[in-house]
């Protein structure tokens, strides 16, 4: 049989369709694989449109957490990419590098492969030796935790004072400990009172959790519910829902990187708060980000969803608050926040009490950025019911007793007294407040029982006046109860010593849980 030999044309042709098919290839190759998404990252990197002084990627390192959403949705996902509102709108790219490990996260801070890096202001004092020769400064507040936080207890335990010589699991120096710092002493209890197990990570505390070797372990959502599944008449005692102004998730960056890439570092945080009041305006951008995050962590997406509705994703004027930049906010600011858990840590034993002062630590990257409109404003306080039956009976979930001196027969506040309640409880106020504070006025059973109750009721009212009229506190957030003599000091009953009498004439701050 003859062979059918192919004109110049035929071979030309097939030339040309052989090259269009490698050029197809390569460009699908560019485009949906990672060989060609990195490719693609190099172009960006070298992109001549970036402007002068800036640098061509700013690389972030986060954790598996739903709070960094606010960025990662406004750069179209993890990866440096063209699609990225970063590089469309500033000329820059972002990549957003996933360390879980959290040694590992530092050291590429430390070694530069990182430039800026997630932290929590809470446990920051903790880290101040450990990275004191790389300057770090605080950019920003991306998130206060919102349930992405919480403690769960075995059957039995109902309240902070039944935590007293418990074993608890935490891991050390971390969100989770702070937590638990606050906890304690909303309980009048410290470490002290407890059998501590330290644990590498909160995901470590909930299987000691889930084995039984500990009666209580502080958590990640959505551990805590699985812990709950499958320990039988366990419970979630609280969780950062309630105790919303403990766990403030910020970015550090070191003070000659702030310096050299300010104007940089200001365009970041803006389209970083343009996506998260995005975000909070909208439960379809939401989702959006949802699908960002499972992408990018690798999780299922209801798994992101719920994540970052364990977060309140901070805007412009949370940030505002945060750093002190609004006059007329009077709830807890990052520094108030950091100097607290300073002492804090330095009293279980950590030497922070010498962590650098806040104000060389806080960067002034926020203050000159002007985001305007209802979307960008801070987050509004939370709206309580009036007082209920529920409110008056309920078990509360920490009491914590503070002495206030009244002169015989009277209920105003003098200024001692004011100092006392600022001392003492108005931080754990303000760190608690998403939950309703049941105040309780006590005296000793001197005179008639009618006139002390009533008397004590006016007492724990003045109390709830002050927080009101002071910090802005809302009115319906406080239950007042007057006691009188009915609810004595265990062991002073009879109030038949000075001691035991004054002891008597206390009152009581409880933290009442969710119906």
């Amino acid at each position: 049989m003859e062979k059918t030999k192919l004109t110049p044309f035929s071979k030309l042709l097939i030339t040309l369709i052989i090259i269009a098919g490698v050029g197809f290839g390569l460009y699908y190759l560019s485009q949906n694989t990672n060989i060609g998404k990195n490719k693609n990252n190099d172009n960006i990197e070298a992109d001549e449109n970036t402007p002068s002084g800036y640098k061509p990627v700013i690389n972030i390192g986060v954790v598996t957490w739903g709070g960094y959403a606010g960025g990662q949705y406004f750069n179209e996902g993890f990866d440096a990419n063209k699609e990225s509102r970063y590089y469309k709108d500033y000329g820059f790219s972002v990549k957003f590098i996933v360390l879980d490990d959290f040694d590992a996260s530092r050291e590429a801070f430390k070694n530069g492969s990182i430039d800026l890096l997630w932290a929590t202001i809470d446990a920051l004092p903790t880290e101040m030796e450990g990275l004191a020769k790389y300057d770090p400064q605080v950019v920003f507040q991306a998130d206060w935790s919102r349930g992405g936080d919480a403690i769960v207890v075995r059957r039995g335990i109902n309240s902070v004072s039944d935590l007293k010589g418990m074993k608890i699991a935490v891991a050390p120096m971390t969100p989770s400990h702070s937590f638990l710092l606050w906890l304690l002493e909303a309980g009048d209890l410290s470490m002290q009172d407890v059998t501590i197990v330290e644990v590498p990570s909160a995901i470590d505390a909930a299987d000691a959790f889930k084995s039984k070797t500990v009666d209580a372990a502080v958590v990640w959502s959505p551990d805590d519910i699985d812990c709950v599944t499958k320990v039988a008449g366990s419970r979630v005692l609280e969780s950062t829902k309630n105790a919303s102004h403990i766990i403030a998730d910020v970015f550090i960056a070191k003070k000659d990187f702030i310096q050299k890439y300010k104007a940089q570092l200001q365009d970041l945080y803006e389209g970083w708060m343009i996506g998260s009041s995005e975000i909070n305006q909208s439960d379809a951008n939401k989702k959006k980000a949802a699908k960002i995050l499972a992408d990018g962590l690798n999780q299922p997406e209801d798994f992101c969803y719920d994540a970052i509705n364990n977060v309140r994703l901070a805007t412009h004027g949370d940030n505002l608050d945060f750093f002190g930049l609004n006059l007329n906010y009077t709830g807890i600011t990052g520094e108030e926040l950091y100097n607290k858990m300073k002492l804090k840590y330095d009293a279980v034993g950590y030497n922070t009490a010498n962590a650098r002062s806040w104000r060389l630590i806080a960067a002034d990257i926020v203050g000159g950025v002007n985001l305007e409109g209802p979307a960008h404003q801070s987050e509004a306080q939370k709206v309580f019911e009036s007082t209920t039956q529920y409110d008056l009976e309920s078990e509360a979930i920490s009491s914590k007793k503070v002495t206030i001196t009244f002169r015989t027969g009277e209920y105003i506040l003098d200024e001692n007294s004011k100092q006392i309640i600022d001392l003492q409880f108005t931080a754990i106020a303000k760190a608690f407040s998403n939950a309703k504070i049941r105040i309780e006025g006590n005296t000793d059973n001197v005179g008639s029982r009618e006139a002390n109750i009533e008397l004590s009721k006016k007492r724990a009212q003045s109390v709830a006046d002050y927080l009101i009229s002071e910090y802005n506190m809302p009115a319906n957030r406080f239950v007042i109860v007057g006691n009188g003599p009915d609810k004595p000091v265990k062991g002073c009953e009879n109030n038949d010593s000075e001691s035991c009498r004054s002891q008597n004439r206390r009152t009581d701050f409880e933290i009442i849980p969710e119906k």
